[in-house]
């Protein structure tokens, strides 16, 4: 689904089902360097038991169109704008990673609009090492090899996952090098990552919050680990935690984990 969003395209993936005005709506944002895929199951599942599901290709990535943003509160102003063109007064909102700032930040802008929040694999502050900042700029292919090796606990997914036998490590480098060649004017990975580093404002956003917030951590995570969430958990109205034995490419690793902790939250 191709929704024009601030004057360019944004692409949303709905797990197979048109868009119903009269259904409930969730938006997933992915974090850097990914694009919707990231939440295949997951998105697919809610689309088929009852909700309007908008997975997003994060403007200039995948796609979408447009200008990639340069800083979370950029890609907040994206996900309102995404609501706003499909007259949708209020969503749930998923993000991973640098998604779940945005996510974060958008609910903390616009109260009104999130019935829930969900944060995965999310840090504050979500700091980046100069050297990977640094190599995500000059050497971007050998930067896409050190993410993930800190993303994964595991070689290989279970069953509901991708497939019996599938390389994770492997699947996720081929979706980050094409997101990264997606966009031949701006590299986004440079750019996501510096939009994580800068962003300094997740406590306020947090306590700006109104909604139930769920965070879904994995207790091998080396690129957000659970330790580095908890001055969002402290500050967050009717927060939930649960914690999953995986590292930081939750998704993956652990999908029907994920699933179940989203189905359960966004339960009426």
């Amino acid at each position: 689904m191709i929704i024009d969003v601030h004057g360019a395209p944004l692409y949303a993936y709905t797990g197979g089902k048109p868009f119903d005005p009269a259904k409930p709506t969730v938006v997933f944002i992915h974090g850097v360097l990914n694009d919707h895929s990231v939440w295949i199951l997951q998105s697919r599942y809610l689309a088929h038991h009852g909700w309007n599901v908008l997975a997003i290709d994060q403007p200039g990535h995948g796609h979408s169109g447009g200008e990639a943003p340069a800083s979370v509160q950029d890609a907040a102003r994206a996900v309102l704008g995404l609501l706003d063109a499909l007259q949708i007064a209020q969503a749930a909102l998923v993000g991973h990673s640098l998604g779940s700032l945005i996510a974060l930040q958008t609910a903390a802008d616009a109260p009104e609009r999130v019935s829930r929040l969900v944060m995965v694999g999310t840090a504050y502050p979500m700091k980046v090492s100069p050297a990977l900042l640094d190599s995500s700029l000059e050497q971007p292919l050998k930067a896409i090899d050190m993410v993930n090796t800190f993303s994964h606990s595991t070689l290989a997914p279970p069953p509901s996952a991708l497939g019996p036998g599938t390389w994770l490590r492997g699947g996720s480098k081929a979706l980050m090098r094409r997101v990264l060649a997606s966009n031949p004017q701006v590299n986004v990975f440079h750019r996501g990552f510096t939009a994580c580093d800068r962003y300094d404002e997740g406590e306020q956003a947090m306590e700006r919050v109104q909604c139930p917030t769920l965070f879904i951590l994995g207790t091998h995570d080396q690129m957000t680990p659970p330790k580095a969430a908890q001055s969002l958990i402290r500050r967050a109205r009717h927060g939930q935690t649960v914690l999953l034995r995986v590292g930081h490419s939750l998704m993956t690793e652990d999908p029907d984990g994920v699933l179940t902790a989203l189905t359960r939250f966004l339960k009426p």
